[in-house]
């Protein structure tokens, strides 16, 4: 038990918190892009609504999408609270980039971020996850089976500018917070050499343009009708 306080309660410990974390909102990320992806095959919702179904229902995916979402709750909560901790120490510094010109905005607002992706998480849960397991879903039949009809909440959703301009802002958020993040996980956690620390900022850069990107993307063009 002491080795688990000593890891929560030293600086390293919690630079690797943070890290192994941030990998799995990394993961849940990408997953979550894929099947979101699903709204725009333009087949009326039947792959969307086959995927939600699958994903909401699956004991085995339940499990570790509960395990995972967890992890990213305590990242972003964790987050705010190191910003906080290491401000009120003078040195706030998040992760552990060792390279000072590495110290960009987004590196120093981890925290805010942080926060921009909490408030996001509450609103999108009360839009989507709440009505899906608390509410009145649409049924929709598909081949002689039915499923809960959650493209068109989406469509509801987002018809709302609003929301989608809380959606679109905090994707850009998720960008940042991302843009820092990915490449300073994997330099906390030792995963770094000097042949493979290129391919790794490249690929982390691209991951937090494109992904966010594309979340974004699809409401809007639900919005707009493209």
């Amino acid at each position: 038990m002491k080795w688990f306080l000593d890891l929560f309660s030293s600086t390293l410990g919690r630079k690797v918190v943070m890290a192994l974390t941030g990998l799995f909102l990394i993961l849940f990320l990408l997953i979550h892009l894929i099947g979101n992806l699903q709204l725009l095959k333009g087949d009326g919702g039947h792959a969307f609504n086959v995927y939600a179904e699958f994903m909401s229902t699956n004991p085995l995916i339940q499990t570790v999408s509960k395990v995972n979402f967890a992890f990213i709750i305590f990242h972003v909560i964790w987050s705010i609270l190191l910003t906080r901790r290491n401000r009120l120490a003078r040195g706030p510094q998040g992760y552990a980039v060792t390279n000072t010109k590495s110290s960009i905005w987004s590196s120093r607002n981890m925290g805010i971020l942080g926060t921009l992706v909490l408030v996001f998480i509450v609103v999108h849960l009360q839009n989507f996850w709440a009505p899906l397991h608390f509410g009145q879903m649409q049924m929709v039949d598909y081949d002689g089976k039915s499923y809960r009809d959650m493209y068109s909440l989406c469509i509801q959703v987002f018809q709302l500018p609003g929301y989608i301009a809380l959606y679109v802002f905090c994707m850009a958020a998720v960008g940042f917070h991302l843009w820092h993040g990915f490449v300073s996980a994997f330099q906390t956690l030792g995963l770094n050499h000097l042949k493979y620390n290129p391919i790794i900022n490249v690929v982390g850069k691209t991951f937090a343009v494109v992904v966010p990107a594309l979340f974004a993307w699809i409401p809007v063009s639900m919005h707009l009708n493209f």
